[in-house]
C-alpha cells in the first residue's frame, strides 16, 4: 500500500469546508472534512485551540461557532478554519460576489 507524494513533493494535512463559502457561517450547515495521510477515522480535532475531539472520524457536521484545525497522523496539522455566527457577516461579500464588482474570480477561491 505504498502511495507516491504529490506532486509538489509535499503532504500536508488540508480542512475541507463545505459549502465552500468565505466566510463560513454556522447556518449554511458547514461539514468539516480533514484530508491527510495517515489512518482514516484517527483524526484529532482542535475548537478554539483546545484538544476537543480525538481518534474521531474525519468528517463532521458543525454545530457550534469557533475555529477549527484537525490533525492527521502523517501530515499533522491542518490551517485553521474560523466557523461564525452571524446573520450579517455574509451580506457584502456575497452581493459583491454575485454582482461581481471587484471582476476579481479569485474571491471564490
Amino acid at each position: 500500500g505504498w502511495c507516491p507524494l504529490s506532486p509538489t513533493g509535499t503532504q500536508t494535512t488540508q480542512l475541507l469546508v463545505e459549502p465552500p463559502w468565505t466566510p463560513a457561517v454556522l447556518w449554511d450547515r458547514v461539514t468539516l472534512t480533514c484530508q491527510g495521510s495517515g489512518t482514516p477515522g484517527a483524526t484529532t480535532w482542535y475548537q478554539d485551540r483546545r484538544r476537543w475531539w480525538q481518534e474521531r472520524p474525519d468528517k463532521f457536521c458543525v454545530t457550534e461557532s469557533g475555529s477549527y484545525k484537525c490533525d492527521r497522523p502523517g501530515t499533522g496539522l491542518s490551517a485553521n478554519v474560523s466557523i461564525l455566527n452571524d446573520w450579517l457577516v455574509l451580506h457584502l461579500p456575497a452581493r459583491a460576489l454575485l454582482e461581481g464588482e471587484h471582476g476579481d474570480t479569485a474571491l471564490l477561491g
